[in-house]
């Protein structure tokens, strides 16, 4: 085989390579769109719960979004309230079948999002994992994903997530986050072990002398993808 044969079939090779990946992406964006739609069907009207919110967190008053304010405000030490960390809780609870809701997080250099068993540890030291009632996934220094499994996974992300879509089945033991606007899976807790209810769980951080002060916000589901 000469020089120029060769390079043609490798070229020829090279090609029909790229054309199957390419082909390959397009089936499987395609699948993630199909499974995305799926999910939304089962999206519930999720509101903050402002008796579970840590003292220096700003919620709205539709229950919509919340952030990390400089101010600690002088509230009730009820037993659902956090008060070590910046966390809040959503009102709805599932103990069973499936729930989905969406929040945007655009604009925000480091948040917690995903959903947390009624037990967790609410006044002192806890962890993000699913050993301590939390399945969650986050973003730390900007650009920075991590599932908090057990152990964490370090996620590799084509794009920033502007809104990020967590889906429970309660029976089957998963919980998947999506990327709403590119439709992709980002992660899937799977085989979880649910024995009590499961609220949504949402972590602003701290706003980080105002870099990091845009809200997390609870998005309305569009199921149009």
């Amino acid at each position: 085989m000469g020089t120029t044969e060769g390079t043609t079939v490798l070229t020829t090779v090279g090609t029909t390579v790229g054309q199957l990946e390419e082909t390959l992406s397009t089936q499987m964006k395609n699948l993630f769109e199909t499974e995305l739609k799926r999910v939304q069907q089962y999206a519930v009207d999720v509101t903050l719960d402002p008796d579970t919110a840590y003292p220096h967190l700003i919620l709205s008053d539709d229950g919509k979004q919340v952030y990390h304010g400089d101010v600690r405000k002088n509230l009730t030490d009820n037993p659902e309230r956090f008060t070590r960390y910046a966390f809040v809780l959503g009102k709805q609870s599932l103990s069973s079948g499936r729930f989905y809701f969406e929040v945007q997080v655009k604009e925000k250099t480091k948040w917690d999002l995903g959903v947390a068993r009624e037990s967790i540890n609410r006044k002192g030291e806890t962890f993000l994992s699913p050993k301590y009632g939390f399945w969650t996934i986050w973003l730390r220094n900007g650009n920075e994903y991590e599932a908090l499994d057990d152990p964490s996974v370090d996620l590799s992300l084509k794009s920033p997530p502007q809104k990020v879509g967590v889906f429970v089945d309660y029976e089957e033991g998963l919980v998947s986050f999506y990327d709403v606007d590119a439709a992709a899976l980002i992660y899937s807790f799977t085989g979880c072990s649910f024995t009590e209810k499961l609220y949504p769980y949402f972590g602003p951080c701290n706003n980080d002398g105002g870099k990091n002060s845009a809200p997390l916000i609870i998005s309305p589901v569009n199921q149009t993808v």
